[in-house]
């Protein structure tokens, strides 16, 4: 699909089973999560900015690369908590923002109740973080709030997502590419992904 990367790496679907397995308890499925982001995170920076630098080894002087662009990592409250970790291990410089959206279980559509950002996004690589891409209503709600702030170079990684989902936000928003561990079949009447791995959020926290 047109805007998707998968993540098709044999780490990334040795870990997305046991995500998807509902006998993996919450304290390894946090752990497993973190992991995940990880690996995630050097894919969806593959291609940032860098720069030459000049660096002395024990022996001699030499030439290294150094990463030269801002990154924003931006999670949606609250199961997007899980992906950051991980990124901010490959990216220690990033700074982080959160958005909290939450889905109504009638209309399915997002409601937001919390938005906090650094300044000047327009200047950074905003990657919005969220475990699953369902309906697409609130990952594209959060990208237009994020534009709405100046964002101007935005990507988001899924670890899990539907078809209904990914044709959503990239009608919304055919400028951000999306990348993901798998595009899982369909949504059911509820809005939950199939198979997927049920609510990230509530087998984080344990609150299922």
């Amino acid at each position: 699909m047109k805007n998707l990367i998968v993540i098709d790496h044999p780490l990334v679907k040795r870990d997305l089973t046991l995500l998807r397995n509902k006998k993996t308890p919450s304290h390894q499925f946090r752990a497993i999560l973190r992991r995940t982001a990880s690996l995630m995170a050097y894919e969806v920076s593959r291609d940032l900015q860098t720069k030459v630098v000049e660096v002395e080894t024990p022996l001699e002087k030499t030439k290294g690369v150094m990463v030269n662009q801002q990154i924003v990592l931006v999670p949606i409250l609250r199961a997007g908590l899980g992906l950051v970790g991980g990124f901010v291990e490959v990216m220690p410089n990033a700074r982080v923002g959160h958005i909290g959206l939450f889905r109504d279980e009638e209309t399915l559509k997002p409601v937001d109740y919390y938005f906090k950002v650094p300044r000047n996004l327009d200047r950074a690589l905003v990657i919005l973080l969220d475990p699953m891409l369902a309906t697409g209503g609130s990952a594209a709600a959060a990208i237009s709030f994020l534009k709405e702030r100046g964002a101007r170079s935005l990507r988001m990684a899924n670890l899990v997502s539907a078809p209904e989902g990914v044709r959503k936000v990239r009608k919304a928003h055919p400028d951000v590419v999306m990348y993901t561990c798998a595009l899982d079949r369909e949504l059911n009447k509820r809005g939950y992904i199939l198979p997927g791995l049920g609510d990230a959020g509530d087998r984080m926290f344990g609150t299922e």
